[in-house]
């Protein structure tokens, strides 16, 4: 007796499956891929890449630069398989690689991206504490957490988190193609997810902590160091949370299962995953830190990065 389920997914009645060696019964999507936002997308994060390349250039904050220029380069990379998923006869949106290859990079890029985030953070506590020899790292680290503590939790969450994605992912693109149920693998993704939310969920609250501690501090800093630093503040606020928004996503539409509602509309797709990540990496990179505490920032004395 066979353990194929009878197709069920979409299939787009204007594009007929080609059925090669490579190709699910449906399309794992849940709709076609459009070309018009794969392209955007790439142009859009393409430049990125060159704006972020070039402030890695001027300002040679080096850990937070590279990390961003990964970020987008990845998400160029995962856009070009979306690419490749689009209608004939640019591309073929029946293939699981495209399906597949594209996930692993557009959900690894965001890793980068809260890491350049975490590392922001833990620069802006050794600058505000080194221009201002009075105060103490401890006094405005959250918690009193060290800045090799801060990275190492939440950098080793995001590793964890997106391991379990991509191993769903690959897992239900599996599934699908063999007409088996991906309920199992969907809950893997799930659960990785989940984590994902909760553990930024935390470093929001202690960013948010870093705020409060510092408040004062700010105000108090001379040579105009203060109201730039508010407003280099307020941008990576901003960005943590559209990374925040782009998480709790991709959460909700997980738990619809394959082919739920979210899943199955792109538009929930490009407002949600595409646009978060790229109004926060065009936010880091105008108030990019490193002009306010790479080696020619107006506070870079002390902030070892």
């Amino acid at each position: 007796m066979s353990n194929k389920r009878p197709l069920d997914g979409y299939v787009d009645p204007n594009i007929p499956n080609p059925n090669g060696e490579g190709d699910a019964p449906i399309i794992i999507y849940g709709y076609t891929p459009t070309l018009a936002l794969a392209v955007l997308a790439i142009v859009l994060f393409g430049l990125l890449l060159l704006f972020h390349a070039f402030r890695l250039y001027t300002t040679r904050l080096y850990a937070f630069s590279i990390l961003l220029v990964f970020t987008t380069l990845c998400e160029v990379v995962g856009y070009v398989f979306r690419l490749r998923s689009s209608p004939p006869p640019v591309g073929n949106p029946y293939g699981v690689i495209n399906f597949v290859v594209q996930y692993f990079f557009i959900v690894t890029a965001p890793v980068f991206l809260s890491a350049a985030i975490y590392t922001t953070l833990t620069s802006f506590i050794a600058a505000l504490s080194g221009h201002n020899s009075n105060i103490r790292a401890a006094r405005l680290s959250p918690l009193g957490l060290s800045k090799r503590t801060i990275l190492g939790i939440f950098i080793t969450a995001d590793v964890i988190a997106t391991i379990v994605q991509i191993a769903g992912a690959a897992l239900i693109g599996v599934s699908q193609s063999n007409r088996k149920s991906p309920v199992t693998a969907n809950n893997i993704l799930l659960a990785g997810l989940a984590f994902q939310v909760f553990a930024f969920l935390v470093f929001l609250i202690l960013l948010f902590i870093f705020i409060r501690n510092a408040g004062k501090v700010m105000l108090s800093t001379e040579g105009g160091g203060g109201n730039r630093m508010q407003m280099y503040t307020l941008a990576l606020v901003v960005s943590s949370l559209l990374v925040y928004l782009r998480t709790c996503f991709r959460l909700a539409e997980t738990s619809q299962g394959v082919g739920g509602y979210a899943s199955s509309h792109e538009a929930f797709f490009g407002a949600l995953e595409f646009a978060p990540i790229v109004v926060a990496i065009g936010l880091l990179g105008w108030w990019h830190p490193g002009r306010l505490v790479g080696r020619h920032g107006l506070l870079s004395a002390g902030s070892g990065y």
